[in-house]
């Protein structure tokens, strides 16, 4: 059975041995901040120019399903997909690489390195995370940014 906790430590280790840069991003992001949520998939911000590699890397895991290339927010946010499925349960995990656009170079930019299980990860800024999830405007990236704003309420108090 799929652990998405497990896939995700797989898949960094992986990342952190082949020294290609990345940020966490999307709803295991959340969970950096303390505002941990129910989430299915994994959400990496990545170089275009690493796509090829990150990609090698999700085949060698089992993650050979590509999905559609998705564009959103007028071309500031490229999405690349690629997902697997436990042949045990039909379960299916994906990953989504976003790509830095010039439009998002910021976030990228502004990326975080926190303490995660006796090594660094990288992850994307707070303010980071809330522009990205303000571009894509979905319920629940409306409730992650008040969420996370909230946060920022509480330290100005």
């Amino acid at each position: 059975m799929l652990d998405l906790y497990s896939e995700f430590r797989q898949l960094i280790a992986a990342i952190d041995r082949q020294q290609i840069d990345y940020a966490l991003c999307g709803g295991l992001a959340m969970a950096v901040y303390d505002r941990p949520r129910a989430t299915v998939d994994i959400d990496l911000l990545i170089l275009s120019e690493s796509l090829d590699r990150v990609m090698a890397i999700a085949t060698t895991l089992g993650y050979t399903i590509k999905g559609l290339e998705m564009t959103f927010s007028s071309g500031a946010i490229e999405i690349r997909r690629v997902s697997k499925i436990d042949s045990e349960t039909g379960y299916v995990l994906s990953l989504d690489l976003l790509l830095v656009t010039p439009e998002i170079r910021q976030v990228w930019d502004s990326r975080a390195q926190v303490d995660w299980e006796g090594g660094q990860l990288s992850v994307v800024s707070r303010d980071g995370l809330v522009s990205l999830k303000s571009r894509r405007g979905s319920a629940q990236d409306q409730a992650d940014i008040s969420a996370l704003m909230e946060d920022v309420d509480d330290a100005t108090n």
